[in-house]
């Protein structure tokens, strides 16, 4: 896809393109069964164990019912163990050899579903979550079993009555694939033998019925294909050399990679990005980007006014923000054909094949942070972003530059540059489209789901996940760099309020008054 943000708001720190796409059995190794054979990891996925891109992605779920750890472990041994990747552990030393491959293993589920005791009556179970899931990003998983484990908290929050909290580590597939792997595992509340429905992208067909026009247009479109691909390389290459985002209040320094990550969420109406969607002609992705830019400037403004250390009675600016500001997202795009959660459930009930692997490429966005009379000009610009993105090879290219590098020079040299490259800019984004309906995780209906990502070279990243009528804002922060991300969702969610009332005054003032 050209620009259609759905990878990385569950892989958002690969910064990689490249790696071997396989086809994996279903039942191999299923149950945990050992003995099986070995396979050779991928140089993607060697990538993803870099020193400095170990890379982790996590998937929590909000459910609506107390988690009976037993149903859920019954569950697993059905389908997710019939994956050869969650059956497998990886063996090699990539500080040394580099070589590294997957061999089956017996797996056991008690040391991959941990229940905690935990306190019914704790004084603030929303911020034990937060807690515990921040204590995670500072513990790695045990590298000889298979890498992957589910965490199940029996604590009422104020989304949920439990909490499961998914950790898979990046080298196992790409987020994508394993956000879809996880919803073939659930099933619809309505109905527990139906898959979840996952709206498809619909994609417009070619019209030629305008002659000479329609020819003009098309190789003008190709023209621009071309340029805009050749500029994009150009900053591309640049970003690895010298172009840096503007060292700002949200930019993390060296090595945070590595630092304690801090992950809160924010549900809003999904109602509200359609309507603001419909009255604009745009996308959902033109409208979360629109937001996202409003409520980062937004939350700049403060902490910029905050940094100035101005009396509250002097006069205050419109902008506290310093002009000219450079600040660029890094948008991971999935460049293989999604594996469909149909087919994955297949894979995992029978000896069906599926595609699998990590292919995946990035694009740098260059965000509009500023303050803005009219708020609607934050999603016009938005769209003027994607739209010129969707006439650019970018991503394709992004990916190709990096298999080069991966064969050419190993995985050391690939992932010192898709360091330097991530390191140059600002934050990770992404938007993820998910279920139409409600879902149940082996029983268990679903309140929220909040895909998210730790181990890139990023103080923050903001994914945006649907679920039914609702939209779920996941900020991921390192808190030394972002110490109230709370206040970063406040302003995220106060941007979409004052997008849509600006729709609603222009709505009002197209009505004609009758006399």
């Amino acid at each position: 896809m050209a620009i259609e943000m759905t990878e990385a708001g569950a892989g958002g720190g690969g910064g990689r393109g490249g790696g071997a796409e396989m086809e994996v059995n279903g039942p191999a190794g299923a149950g945990g069964g050992g003995g099986g054979g070995a396979e050779k990891m991928s140089p993607a996925a060697r990538l993803f164990h870099a020193p400095r891109f170990n890379c982790y992605i996590l998937a929590i779920m909000g459910c609506k019912t107390r988690i009976n750890p037993s149903v859920v472990k019954a569950g697993l041994e059905e389908t997710l163990l019939r994956h050869p990747r969650f059956s497998s552990k990886m063996v090699g030393d990539i500080k040394r050899s580099g070589k590294m491959k997957w061999v089956q293993t017996k797996v056991n589920l008690d040391e991959h579903v941990i229940v905690p005791d935990v306190d019914p009556d704790m004084d603030s179970p929303d911020r034990f979550v937060e807690d515990y899931i921040s204590y995670l990003t500072k513990t790695p998983l045990d590298m000889s079993r298979p890498l992957w484990e589910l965490h199940l908290l029996n604590v009422k929050t104020s989304d949920a009555e439990a909490v499961g909290i998914f950790r898979i580590h990046h080298s196992m597939g790409d987020g994508a694939s394993l956000m879809s792997l996880l919803l073939a595992c659930t099933r619809k509340t309505a109905d527990p033998e139906a898959l979840p429905t996952i709206p498809e992208k619909k994609r417009a067909g070619t019209d030629n019925s305008g002659g000479f026009w329609w020819f003009f247009l098309a190789l003008w479109s190709m023209f621009r294909l071309i340029w805009n691909t050749i500029v994009d390389f150009l900053v591309f290459v640049a970003t690895f050399c010298f172009l840096k985002d503007t060292e700002s209040l949200v930019k993390g320094g060296p090595g945070v990679a590595t630092t304690t990550k801090r992950f809160v969420h924010r549900m809003v109406n999904l109602d509200d990005i359609k309507l603001i969607k419909s009255a604009l002609n745009m996308t959902i992705n033109d409208v979360v980007l629109g937001v996202t830019q409003a409520g980062l400037s937004r939350y700049l403004n403060r902490r910029y006014e905050g940094a100035s250390g101005k009396d509250q009675n002097s006069k205050k600016k419109k902008s506290n923000i310093p002009k000219n500001m450079r600040l660029r997202a890094t948008v991971l795009i999935n460049l293989r054909p999604t594996v469909g959660i149909q087919a994955l459930s297949d894979m995992m009930a029978k000896k069906s094949k599926a595609k699998w692997g990590n292919w995946i490429g990035y694009i740098l966005i260059p965000f509009n942070i500023g303050s803005e009379d009219d708020p609607l000009e934050y999603v016009r610009k938005a769209k003027a972003t994607i739209d010129r993105k969707k006439l650019s090879l970018e991503a394709i290219i992004t990916f190709a530059c990096a298999e080069l590098v991966l064969k050419l020079f190993g995985v050391k040299m690939a992932s010192v540059i898709a360091h330097r490259i991530l390191s140059n800019t600002t934050l990770a984004f992404s938007n993820v489209v998910g279920p139409l309906e409600e879902i149940s995780f082996y029983g268990h209906p679903m309140a929220y789901l909040a895909p998210s990502v730790y181990g890139h070279p990023h103080a923050l990243t903001i994914h945006f996940q649907s679920y039914v009528n609702k939209m779920t804002i996941v900020v991921a922060v390192d808190p030394d760099v972002i110490p109230d991300p709370h206040q970063l969702c406040d302003d995220l969610e106060e941007s979409l309020k004052t997008i849509k009332a600006a729709i609603s005054e222009k709505e009002l003032a197209t009505i004609v008054p009758i006399v």
